[in-house]
């Protein structure tokens, strides 16, 4: 099977979008949003590696350090883990606006290092955000896209897909890869999952 990937945006797409100028940074903050399991679990099933890409500012800003920044990405990955949803990495960027990087989306740095590191096939590999950077970071990249869309909200980037939430999502592109099915027939999708954390939120 082509080595495949969906690369996810991480807030607004996984958890709860900070508001403007505000940065996630410390556990209690992290709050998934409904269905984010059920999404990662049915892309691990389909044998999609799953990875995270997300611009983090707030290191260049010095709001939060580097390794303080990766250890919620672990924590992040170890409870998404307990309920059979498995992230295979996390990449992101701490640099400010200026001096340009190569990996801050629309940049495609963060997809195309971790293409090097796992032989993923970009062609056959979708990027999933909630806005128009990421789509344009996973066209960058030469990936299919998906764009979240929050209520009252348009998008103009002609993503290749568009839904509501990551599961949503995930289950319109696995349909479309002819995966869904099978996926079904396994029940991957209705296994339950408890909460993952103490706030449950819709965007």
């Amino acid at each position: 099977m082509t080595n495949r990937a969906a690369f996810l945006d991480r807030d607004g797409t996984i958890n709860r979008k900070p508001s403007e100028g505000q940065y996630v940074t410390r556990w209690e903050e992290m709050h998934f949003l409904p269905g984010v399991a059920e999404a990662i679990a049915l892309l691990n099933h389909a044998s999609f590696r799953v990875i995270v890409v997300s611009n983090q500012r707030c290191v260049a800003k010095g709001i939060l350090a580097a390794h303080e920044l990766e250890s919620l990405h672990q924590r992040m990955c170890d409870t998404l883990a307990e309920v059979d949803a498995t992230v295979d990495a996390v990449y992101h960027c701490p640099h400010d606006l200026q001096p340009a990087c190569f990996c801050r989306k629309p940049q495609p740095g963060m997809l195309l290092d971790a293409a090097s590191r796992y032989a993923i096939d970009l062609n056959a590999s979708w990027m999933i955000g909630d806005s128009d950077t990421d789509v344009q970071a996973g066209r960058n990249a030469a990936c299919k896209t998906a764009r979240l869309l929050s209520t009252n909200e348009t998008s103009n980037d002609n993503a290749d897909i568009v839904a509501t939430s990551l599961l949503d999502a995930v289950r319109l592109i696995l349909k479309q890869e002819a995966t869904f099915p099978a996926l079904v027939a396994r029940d991957v999708h209705t296994q339950g999952y408890p909460a993952l954390n103490a706030g449950t939120y819709s965007r």
